[in-house]
């Protein structure tokens, strides 16, 4: 059954053309209403406010993140929506960042300096921090105002972003700036984003690259058992990282550790609390927080677009060639929701038996930090509802016009 189109998208079946402005409240409030359409429509279209092909069909998704012929870093040097290409001199120290992320480089670099960083990554380490994480999160909701509190500043963004900083080493009270620094930076992959953004996003990447490379400069002198000097002592074939990659590093680890786990909290808990009762039930045994979490990423997934450059002229999908250069949007949200790979998919239903979700992404890029996210999760919600298992919504949830990363702006809760 075809879904009936939403008001505020036009679609040409024809040329399998999208406009769709991304800003629209009623969209970015509830994309699964678009996707629901564009299942039924087409997996495949051309989204004019972009200016690239997106993919949203669970396969396609799937195939092309472990695609070799496409990968994140732009191999024809020509202007795109990111703005690659263009004049970015006043993007310095932004792209000094980018140059040496993993996230933006592709093999034999990208696998060097990825292996380095998962020596100090696995998850037999991260397995050590689910008692810190539990008692984090018991510190935290002792902390709750009697009635009522906002769930996201109180606890759904101190928990990972505490974790992280005691993790590498860097102080815990600095907390606050560096969450401010990496809502500055991740700016810089929304839709829309103005020469303000950028200067801003510049001015945090600094900032940032700078207060890092003081604790590195310490760490060579003093090393502890932290994760910046695991860093800086890893090594693979007689290769270390060099102190640039080391500040990339740790940026994309402090980035990326909290700001979709941030998120995925907040909508975790709103989508557990929306299907009433008992929330515990979900919580039963370990087996069943895990199932919980899995389900939680797929049924309202953190980060929904995640884009791609073609090294070749490649069909991405039927009829659809793109040249070198060009981006492709894969659309995370959207394959979590197929009805082709998933019985129900706008049920919430962890007991599913077609349980996976492209929410960590796949191939090469897949997330290194998803086994310290999905830990972080499973002790926080599991804590957050035991603790409190009547827990309500105060006021309807809304989410943040930042369609890229699908959170929510405020999450206040009766006690």
């Amino acid at each position: 059954m075809t879904e009936l189109k939403p008001p505020y998208l036009a679609f040409d079946p024809a040329t399998r053309r999208l406009r769709l402005d991304p800003h629209e409240p009623a969209f970015f409030q509830n994309p699964y209403e678009a996707y629901a359409f564009l299942h039924g429509a087409s997996n495949a279209f051309f989204w004019e406010e972009f200016g690239f092909w997106c993919f949203g069909g669970f396969d396609d998704v799937n195939r092309l993140l472990r695609d070799r012929r496409f990968g994140r870093q732009n191999p024809a040097g020509i202007p795109d929506s990111r703005g690659i290409g263009q004049d970015r001199t006043h993007l310095s120290a932004f792209d000094g960042i980018e140059a040496n992320s993993m996230l933006e480089l592709e093999p034999p670099v990208h696998t060097q300096l990825r292996t380095l960083v998962n020596r100090a990554f696995v998850s037999r380490q991260v397995e050590r921090l689910r008692p810190r994480v539990e008692a984090l999160a018991n510190e935290l909701i002792d902390r709750f105002e009697p009635g009522g509190v906002d769930l996201l500043p109180a606890f759904a963004a101190p928990l990972p972003i505490t974790i992280i900083a005691e993790m590498l080493g860097v102080p815990v009270d600095m907390g606050p700036q560096l969450l401010d620094w990496s809502h500055r930076m991740v700016a810089m992959y929304m839709h829309g984003r103005t020469r303000g953004t950028e200067d801003t996003a510049n001015r945090a990447a600094r900032d940032f690259s700078d207060f890092l490379r003081g604790y590195v400069a310490e760490r060579r002198k003093r090393p502890g058992e932290d994760l910046l000097s695991l860093l800086i002592a890893a090594q693979e074939d007689g290769q270390k990282l060099s102190e640039d990659e080391l500040v990339s590093s740790a940026i994309l680890l402090l980035n990326a550790g909290h700001e979709a786990t941030v998120h995925q909290t907040g909508n975790a808990v709103r989508s557990i609390l929306a299907q009433g009762g008992d929330p515990r039930r979900f919580f039963a045994s370990p087996e069943a927080t895990a199932a919980t979490v899995e389900e939680c990423l797929r049924f309202d997934a953190p980060l929904h677009m995640f884009t791609r450059y073609a090294y070749q002229e490649v069909e991405a999908g039927p009829g659809i060639i793109v040249q070198p250069g060009e981006t492709i949007g894969l659309l995370l949200g959207m394959a979590n929701r197929d009805p082709t790979a998933f019985a129900e998919p706008l049920a919430f239903r962890p007991d599913r038996a077609d349980q996976k979700n492209v929410s960590f992404g796949a191939g090469i890029h897949f997330c290194i930090g998803a086994p310290l996210a999905r830990l972080e999760l499973q002790v926080s919600l599991k804590t957050l509802f035991e603790r409190l298992p009547r827990l309500q919504m105060a006021e309807q949830p809304r989410f943040r016009d930042t369609y890229h990363f699908h959170g929510l702006e405020t999450l206040a809760v009766r006690i």
